[in-house]
């Protein structure tokens, strides 16, 4: 991580916690929602943070990390629907260095001088599984968490590039088809003046509206929208599939009636990978679709299955992305916004810009010290790149245009909002408002975070609404959400007396949760989602959990000190309990567990590799930890079992190698019995 000092255990295990909560919101945002809320340089600058501090210690990767996902899990609009093969997401790559380590790694695990690819550009779009038995399209599902999806054969078979049966007869029994759902540019603005025309919402770029489009309940809508497929490859298959290139089942798939793409290449090495790359970068912008990349895959077969995978991305392929979209602007002023844990994040207001087809007002800066690096100032021009959302990166500062009169940014002493005192620790980049439950925005936010899907999922209640309601006096924390009346919610501005019904009956729902959801969305500063659950299996009751030394606290694989004084600290805090027991009075509950019920894994140690058949890893992992287990994501001398399912990666290897036990799916539902 460069222009920082290696951080410490602690300071490494504090800003993981942090990572996993960003990374996965914002996954969730972008997969599930189709509402981006970060550039994707953002999401790809804080993965990669993620990523060099797990390389660092990799103790601290635990079984639900994001970089050991991909993507977010299914809405519940949706059937879900379980992928035989997981569609696993890409490496990236961002430089010639990149590029050049993927090549080396590649030649290297393989023993040979130079390896042929397969070359085609990487599509702007929402990734689908197609599959057909006996050449029939039997269903169709988005990639969602990358092991679970949502069915949308329905709204698949509208689209008119998607044949309803396969074309020839050499097709095998069973294929799943898989590629990209897209809209293409000219299509996407003749669909968007129509909605201007018929006074509806415009669509942000065509990637969102091609994700939107293919997730409506209503398929008529989507046979209204012009979208294309493009194939990228296959996934499950009956065994009477043989082929022994990439790009020759590419064009086996092209005759059966899909499409495919056109600039799909055989290339031979480093040097031709660097060609086509740079060929499609000049004709990016005469492309009929949105691209921001080209893929690289290991054409032959064999060396596919001889390289493997590791947890997140297959080793023989990359995605070379193209550097994003960049223009300059004016800051024309620095404004700091509270955040749910009192951090101060500065926000500079732009003069507007049009980047890469958004028009963009504010780009984050993160904290004081990423201002102080890069000098910025109100008045200066400044870089900003455009990574594919509304919020852009501010790169750099133009200093050959920085007015005489700047003057450097000065981070507040006081709260902008509530006036308290901010503090900054040493050990850490941000700035805090010491103003807990005094301060408006943390109030706000964190009554938001409450409501959230991941948390207590009380649907309509959203970050406007939840303001409204703070403002107005009605909700002051979050165990007043299940005190407010039909007469309350009627009265404020667009709210009418059917969604007001509609809101106490989601508070009313939300009321049966689960001790881990319950837990994450107290807002317990480090506890995300990972945690909760650890500290639900632990202690059992929330009771126990509350009663904890912080000792006690210390003993939760992956709790430290950090986090075990803030949890500590949290149920010292008079209020926080008041809070807990008006929730529980007003109908909050979640199920007891059984306290006599045996822990016969305790003490032991987990790992998971490949895909299971009858079980996501969430759900082994759950049941695993639940018998008193550990769950881990890093082989060593201490594992006492590896899990290995379909395409394990090296995990399987490294358990021969150190003689650790390896259980099957099979000797794994025995053993969870």
């Amino acid at each position: 991580m460069p222009d920082r000092k290696t951080p410490g255990p602690e300071q490494a295990r504090a800003r993981i916690s942090e990572l996993h909560s960003l990374l996965n919101q914002y996954n969730y945002q972008y997969h599930a929602l189709d509402e981006p809320l970060v550039p994707d340089a953002e999401y790809d600058r804080l993965f990669r943070e993620l990523l060099d501090l797990e390389r660092l210690y990799p103790e601290l990767i635990i079984a639900d990390s994001p970089s050991l996902r991909v993507g977010a899990g299914p809405l519940n609009t949706f059937s879900e629907v379980e992928h035989k093969v997981p569609m696993l997401s890409l490496a990236n790559a961002f430089t010639d260095t990149d590029m050049q380590g993927f090549d080396r790694r590649v030649r290297e695990r393989l023993e040979v001088d130079g390896v042929e690819f397969a070359a085609e550009t990487k599509l702007d779009g929402l990734a689908i599984s197609l599959l057909y038995e006996k050449g029939l399209l039997v269903r169709a599902a988005t990639r969602g968490d990358g092991y679970k999806g949502e069915e949308v054969t329905a709204n698949a078979r509208t689209i008119k590039s998607i044949p309803h049966h396969l074309a020839g007869k050499d097709y095998p029994t069973t294929v799943e088809i898989r590629g990209e759902i897209i809209m293409e540019r000219h299509a996407f603005d003749q669909m968007n003046k129509q909605q201007l025309q018929q006074g509806g919402k415009l669509f942000v770029n065509p990637r969102n509206a091609a994700a939107g489009s293919l997730r409506q309940l209503d398929p008529t809508i989507t046979a209204q929208r012009p979208l294309s497929f493009i194939a990228y490859g296959i996934g499950y298959h009956s065994d009477e599939l043989i082929y022994d290139r990439h790009t020759v089942i590419m064009e086996k798939i092209r005759s059966w009636g899909l499409p495919v793409s056109p600039d799909l290449t055989r290339v031979q090495g480093l040097s031709g990978c660097e060609r086509f790359y740079q060929q499609i970068g000049k004709r990016r912008a005469s492309l009929p679709y949105d691209i921001d990349g080209v893929v690289f895959k290991v054409d032959r077969m064999d060396y596919q299955r001889q390289l493997g995978f590791v947890s997140r991305a297959p080793r023989w392929a990359i995605a070379w992305k193209f550097p994003p979209e960049e223009e300059t602007t004016r800051v024309v002023a620095i404004d700091v916004q509270v955040g749910r844990t009192g951090a101060l994040t500065p926000v500079a207001r732009l003069e507007p810009v049009f980047v890469g087809g958004v028009t963009v007002t504010n780009a984050t800066l993160h904290n004081e010290d990423e201002i102080r690096r890069k000098d910025l100032r109100v008045g200066d021009t400044v870089i900003i790149r455009r990574a594919g959302d509304v919020i852009p990166e501010v790169v750099s500062v133009l200093m050959e245009k920085r007015p005489a009169d700047s003057v450097p940014f000065i981070m507040p002493t006081f709260c902008p909002d509530c006036g308290s005192a901010v503090a900054k620790s040493e050990d850490e980049a941000v700035t805090r408002c010491t103003g807990g439950l005094f301060c408006p925005s943390q109030c706000i936010q964190a009554i938001w975070h409450f409501a959230s899907r991941r948390a207590m999922d009380i649907e309509g209640l959203g970050d406007k609404l939840v303001e409204q309601l703070f403002r107005n006096g009605h909700v002051r924390n979050v165990a007043d959400l299940y005190e407010l009346t039909l007469e309350q919610l009627s009265g404020l501005e667009r709210m009418a007396d059917k969604s007001a019904s509609n809101l106490l009956n989601a508070l009313e729902q939300s009321k049966t949760t689960e001790l881990h959801r319950f837990l994450y969305a107290l807002g317990i500063r480090e506890v995300g989602e990972s945690t909760a659950r650890t500290l639900s299996t632990h202690f059992g009751t929330l009771d126990r959990l509350m009663h904890a030394s912080v000792e006690q606290l210390l003993d939760v694989p992956d709790v430290g000190p950090v986090v075990a004084n803030n949890i500590h600290a949290f149920f010292a805090e008079a209020h926080n309990r008041d809070i807990i027991d008006r929730l529980q009075k007003n109908g909050v509950n979640w199920p007891q567990p059984d306290m006599n019920r045996p822990r016969p894994l305790d003490g032991k140690t987990f790992v998971l590799t490949g895909s299971l058949a009858t079980l996501s890893r969430d759900e082994a992992s759950d049941k695993l930890t639940a018998l008193g287990a550990r769950v881990s994501n890093s082989v060593s001398k201490k594992t006492d079992y590896v899990v290995v399912g379909d395409a394990p990666g090296s995990k399987a290897e490294k358990a021969e190698k150190l003689g650790v036990a390896i259980l099957d799916e099979a000797a794994l539902l025995k053993l969870l019995e």
